[in-house]
């Protein structure tokens, strides 16, 4: 990603129209009044590790080649849901709902909502339970054996997540085989998946991941999930135990629990442009994730 050195001793500037989900160039109309708007990022120092201990003073923001005021600073706190692959094909229900448990305690206080991919339009702990509820729900959940419906699942997530409002969101889907690809799909529902902003992570066995062909040969199973994570630029995970349900979902959440929200105020007037963000603090750098 191109960098652009700024005054007051900013460590690396970083150009984000490249990497958001809709280029910073294509704004709205002048606004008679100021609005605000929230970038999505993380920042590592010369190492890699994440840091978090930032303020509103820390941060230098430019749209197109003006500089923002920065109005607020915080962890990342938007809404999560959960899907989980209860169908038959899934023997992994009891580890994937132990890393589950793990995963929610580690991201932090915000809405968790948990649903499966075989019930497609209901979950059964929601956005609006407490934190105490919802691991209560996940330890009580059975899986009711039936085929997965992934694309209505996961589309009546990204529909929840879109009525909350929050600039950001993020659907994670937890299974233990491959959700083929080539079985006929309501791809009507991919637009509504993609257009509601969430991003899909996956973690993903691949213990089941190979047809065998008429001819007795191996062939790798076209995944649709896959290509929901490519499309919202989410973590595509893959396991080979399910032991490892816990290590992948640990490291997804510390990505997410090191994500940082940053709001700055946008004049009135001012179309904007390309968005640069710096951050004060030498050997550190910022990864833009998004901008809304």
């Amino acid at each position: 990603m191109p960098t652009v050195n700024v005054p007051l001793r900013i460590a690396l500037v970083l150009l984000l129209g490249a990497v958001l989900q809709k280029p910073a160039i294509a704004l709205a109309a002048p606004q008679t009044q100021a609005t605000g708007r929230m970038l999505l990022a993380t920042v590592v120092d010369l190492s890699g590790k994440t840091q978090v201990d930032f303020g509103v003073d820390d941060f230098v923001i430019k749209e197109g080649g003006d500089e923002r005021e920065v109005l607020d600073v915080h962890i990342a706190d938007y809404p999560i849901v959960v899907l989980i692959d209860d169908g038959p094909a899934s023997n992994d229900l009891r580890p994937i709902k132990s890393a589950i448990a793990r995963f929610i305690a580690r991201i932090g206080e915000r809405p968790v909502a948990i649903g499966t991919l075989a019930r497609p339009t209901e979950f059964f702990a929601s956005l609006e339970d407490s934190r105490e509820d919802v691991l209560e729900r996940l330890t009580n959940m059975n899986g009711i054996g039936a085929d997965a419906s992934t694309l209505p699942a996961v589309a009546h997530a990204a529909r929840t997540l879109q009525e909350t409002g929050s600039p950001f969101s993020a659907i994670v889907v937890v299974t233990g085989r491959a959700i083929d690809a080539r079985v006929p799909v309501e791809g009507n529902l991919l637009p509504t998946i993609t257009e509601s902003g969430a991003t899909v992570h996956v973690v993903e066995s691949q213990a089941s991941q190979l047809n065998v062909t008429d001819a007795g040969a191996l062939e790798p199973v076209p995944d649709l999930l896959r290509v929901l994570a490519d499309q919202t630029h989410g973590q595509y995970t893959t396991i080979f135990s399910p032991a490892s349900y816990g290590t992948a979902l640990d490291r997804l959440a510390d990505k997410l629990s090191t994500e940082m929200m940053i709001q700055y105020l946008v004049p009135p007037n001012e179309v904007g442009g390309d968005v640069q963000v710096g951050v004060r603090r030498p050997g550190s750098r910022v990864v833009g994730l998004g901008v809304k």
